[in-house]
């Protein structure tokens, strides 16, 4: 009996081991290799990830995958989403394709990968078919890439995240306090150049809200954060310039400056327009 049950029992367990557990445990990230490929590279293998955000490894790619990415809710609204994907600046070995109804569209060659730029597309475009590209040496091949599922309206943000150096008005800074994926209190410490955009490092003390480890603690005892928040180049922000409140978006696990007013400015509006009854939330102030 015992053996009856084992020798049914393995298949499933193969299974497990070739597919699903190539997935995160909430299948928002997968990892593969090319190298169970290589006796039936003229199969194509279905990938599915089903979270806001994740990411893909293939290693050693040969043949085919189809990669869906789909929310996992069957709101109307997921119909009106768009992917945006960052290749890694060492993805090599494929090339990247939208796959609606067989129809294939290129959508990113294999030496473009390099730039590690944001690429978006609406969900109703279709499907990665993501293609080995035929190489003696697959060793050194490895595909990568973030992803992250976004509103049809925040597409344009997520390609180019870095906002104009303006200055917001009274009512766009009230509500970025509300509604951005971090808001902190803090002071600029060194401002560097990096590719096309700057570098700030700040220093925070107090941390209101963040939307993933953008900041990082100090310890139990201090308390304090310290991270790097990016933002245009020709901002022109340097550092020692007093207290900011620091708002703003994650994008591919980094975060980058939205509005940004003296904190004391924020505060003397805040007041304003709590006596006016015009706040669209409640902050902690000092």
């Amino acid at each position: 009996m015992l053996s009856l049950m084992l020798a049914s029992f393995l298949p499933l367990l193969l299974l497990c081991r070739i597919s699903l557990c190539q997935y995160s445990s909430d299948q928002c990230s997968w990892k593969g290799s090319g190298l169970t490929h290589e006796g039936h590279t003229r199969d194509v293998e279905q990938v599915y990830l089903r979270c806001s955000q994740g990411s893909l490894e293939w290693l050693y790619p040969t043949g085919a995958i189809i990669v869906n990415l789909r929310p996992n809710t069957l709101s109307p609204a997921a119909a009106r989403l768009s992917v945006c994907i960052k290749p890694s600046k060492d993805s090599t070995g494929t090339n990247i394709y939208l796959d609606r109804n067989g129809k294939l569209r290129l959508l990113l060659r294999e030496q473009d990968q390099a730039e590690g730029k944001v690429h978006c597309f609406s969900i109703r475009e279709g499907a990665l078919f993501i293609e080995a590209v035929p190489h003696t040496d697959i060793s050194r091949r490895i595909t990568a890439f973030q992803y992250e599922l976004v509103s049809d309206r925040l597409r344009a943000e997520a390609q180019s995240p870095g906002a104009p150096c303006q200055p917001c008005s009274d009512a766009e800074m009230l509500l970025a306090v509300c509604t951005n994926d971090f808001v902190a209190r803090g002071t600029i410490k060194t401002v560097g150049p990096e590719e096309d955009h700057a570098s700030v490092s700040v220093e925070i003390s107090h941390l209101y809200r963040q939307k993933t480890h953008v900041f990082v603690s100090g310890g139990v005892r201090v308390r304090s954060w310290t991270g790097n928040i990016k933002m245009p180049l020709q901002c022109g922000v340097k550092s020692g310039q007093g207290e900011f409140l620091f708002t703003g978006t994650v994008r591919f696990g980094e975060a980058w400056m939205g509005c940004a007013p003296r904190y004391k400015d924020f505060l003397r509006l805040y007041h304003e327009a709590q006596l006016q009854g015009t706040n669209p939330c409640h902050v902690e102030t000092d």
